[in-house]
């Protein structure tokens, strides 16, 4: 009788763990599946900014009237909601100095 309990708790241990990779299986598909969804949604939301980007560019204009050039200038938001348009130079000199302060502070 204690063997064939004992069968009996190893085959039903053997039928939950079968049953938990069913599970794990349903679930890794469907986290497949939304994370496939999310990379889609990301790459149109990454067109979309980039489309916003140069239309923006291709409004602006310097103080002569000619076209401001995307190459030299990037758009920058801050906290606030004020936009910026910021001379690339001066942003990547900005980035270096956040970046060695982090760096201190580590």
């Amino acid at each position: 009788v204690a063997a064939q309990n004992c069968r009996k708790r190893k085959l039903n241990a053997l039928l939950n763990l079968e049953e938990d990779i069913c599970n794990l299986q349903t679930q890794k598909e469907s986290l497949k599946k939304e994370h496939s969804q999310c990379s889609r949604s990301i790459s149109r939301m990454k067109q979309k900014l980039n489309n916003l980007y140069c239309d923006i560019f291709s409004r602006l204009r310097d103080d002569q009237g000619r076209p401001v050039n995307p190459c030299q200038y990037v758009i920058h938001c801050s906290s606030d909601g004020s936009v910026f348009i910021i001379p690339k130079h001066l942003v990547k000199s900005e980035q270096k100095q956040d970046s060695e302060k982090e760096q201190k502070q580590k």
